[in-house]
């Protein structure tokens, strides 16, 4: 042992604790281990190896370690001992990433029964239900977390979000400017005051975004200073520049994602390969939960559907769920890496529906919006899932919505979706985009071939021109009675937690529709490609 770790206990977890706030895991875990060599029984010193091992991306090793100090900090200290609610709330987040979201949720509540007001532990309880798509939960924990320590910009930032969740967008608008006090060159403050309203020409950003831009050195926080100020530009009518910041930092950020359509295009040969045998994934379900599958390209109109549906008196919204893509992969015990690829869709071959649909309403009960007896579930890419939901939940509903293809390349395209995502590396690249939808029109026609009668395909479009007319039929698809809040889905107040945050909170109206021809001469080849393919442009 170096004579750096051989000192007396309190000295070394006293050393792992500042090693871990310097954000030195490896010093952090070595400090943790020679502490528990001397004592196994230290509660804290398993607590701060997990945060180690969690920062080393070892999260089944953290857990165990986590749940280890929370077991000895039970037999050791009083319930509500600030070590207890700090050991809860961290392991309740280790538990977010191992995707057990019902275990995390118990271990909130009991973090925040015996939490104080540590702005870490708050923030972090916070963090959690906000991952659990709970963010009125959420909400009031980040602001004790910002009142107990304004000048930690991590915890304004999670408050500035969630009350743009909430359509608060002068509260929001006063934490994002104080994060860009802290830091002019911050892109999520950047990207979050951008899309938080409407830019004007008399109250816009984008002088500052321009400076920003030539000082951030950082290429993500250059990725999203483009798109918030294509976002301001676009709504300043500055189409030229809006294309600029769009093309320059999506040409950027997809030669560091290293992405090709190929990828895609096999998973989706292999999903239709797959269903079109009779002995693929077949065999009935009893399962009765009648989930409501809100699905489609994003940005095409699924939250605002999502809204329209979630404001029927008998239904909540569970929000964007990976239950069922992780229902698929966990049942196909397939190694491969990605959530789905020919690999996982062949090793589904003789699973049973029933059993996915169990998985799936397991899952999906875990989180909060999930809680009524019908919830719906509006993950866009659940497109590619419409068979295995078909047979897994027979009692589901199904809606898909459909955009006029040029605009939804175009909204896709100046939309950033989270960076670290896997889901949406082909929006980076226009034709990438346009060859996407091109996957997606293929899939849903082979879908209406397979299941006819099992998915309502709804046009945005239509819905824009007759609001009543297609919301009833929507809500007739959905088997449910009739209820006039539908047609003032603007009025409810639940959180919002996707780019169309604010536009759901605005009655409905046509502002969308055809924003791509302000970029026609820009989009000339993906017109051509959808000619060649016969994809009306009408």
């Amino acid at each position: 042992m170096s004579s750096a770790l051989a000192r007396p206990d309190s000295e070394t977890i006293r050393a792992a604790r500042d090693a871990l706030a310097d954000g030195d895991a490896h010093r952090c875990g070595q400090f943790a281990a020679a502490a528990l060599q001397r004592d196994p029984a230290s509660a804290e010193g398993h607590f701060l190896l997990a945060m180690a091992l969690a920062e080393s991306g070892r999260i089944a090793l953290a857990l165990q370690s986590s749940e280890r100090a929370v077991a000895l900090s039970r037999e050791a200290s009083p319930p509500a001992s600030p070590a207890m609610a700090e050991y809860l709330a961290h392991h309740a987040r280790l538990l977010t990433l191992a995707r057990q979201e019902a275990q995390a949720r118990a271990a909130a509540d009991a973090a925040l029964a015996s939490a104080g007001e540590d702005p870490l532990v708050l923030d972090t309880i916070g963090c959690v239900y906000a991952r659990l798509s709970d963010h009125a939960a959420a909400l009031p924990l980040f602001e004790r977390a910002v009142a107990g320590d304004p000048s930690n910009m991590s915890f304004r930032y999670n408050l500035a979000s969630t009350y743009g969740f909430f359509g608060r967008v002068a509260d929001a608008e006063i934490h994002y400017e104080e994060l860009l006090k802290a830091n002019p060159e911050d892109g999520r403050a950047h990207l979050g005051l951008a899309t938080l309203r409407r830019q004007t020409a008399t109250g816009n950003h984008v002088a500052r975004l321009e400076t920003a831009l030539q000082r951030a050195n950082d290429p993500v926080d250059r990725l999203r200073i483009h798109y918030a100020a294509a976002k301001e530009y676009e709504d300043l009518g500055d189409h030229a520049a809006t294309y600029r910041h769009l093309s320059t930092g999506n040409r950027a950020h997809k030669a560091r994602l290293g992405y090709t359509i190929e990828s895609d295009e096999a998973t989706v040969a292999a999903i239709e390969t797959a269903f079109a045998r009779p002995d693929y994934f077949s065999g009935d379900s009893g399962v009765a939960d009648a989930p409501i599958f809100v699905i489609g390209l994003p940005r095409t109109g699924t939250t605002l559907v999502d809204r329209i549906i979630s404001s029927h008196p008998q239904i909540q919204s569970a929000g964007e769920l990976q239950a069922m893509p992780l229902a698929v992969k966990r049942l196909s015990q397939s190694p491969s890496r990605l959530v789905l690829d020919p690999d996982t869709i062949e090793a589904m071959h003789d699973v049973a529906p029933q059993d996915v649909g169990i998985a799936y309403v397991q899952r999906a009960r875990q989180h909060g919006g999930a809680q009524a007896p019908v919830f719906t579930d509006k993950f866009p890419l659940n497109f590619l899932y419409v068979g295995f939901i078909a047979r897994a939940l027979p009692e589901a509903r199904i809606v898909c919505l459909r955009r006029h293809p040029m605009d939804s390349v175009w909204s896709t395209y100046k939309t950033l979706f989270a960076t670290g995502s896997p889901y949406y590396r082909w929006s980076y690249d226009l034709m990438d985009t346009a060859h996407y939808y091109l996957l997606f029109d293929r899939l849903m026609a082979f879908w209406a071939r397979q299941f006819p009668g099992r998915v309502l395909e709804l046009g945005y479009e239509a819905l824009i021109a007759d609001q009543e007319a297609e919301t009833r039929r929507l809500i007739a698809h959905c088997g449910l009675s009739w209820s006039d809040a539908c047609l003032a889905f603007h009025k409810n107040t639940a959180a919002v937690a996707t780019p169309s945050a604010q536009q759901v909170r605005q009655p409905l109206n046509a502002d969308s529709v055809g924003k791509w021809r302000a970029y026609a001469d820009r989009l000339d080849d993906v017109t051509r490609l959808f000619g060649k393919n016969g994809i009306s442009l009408d």
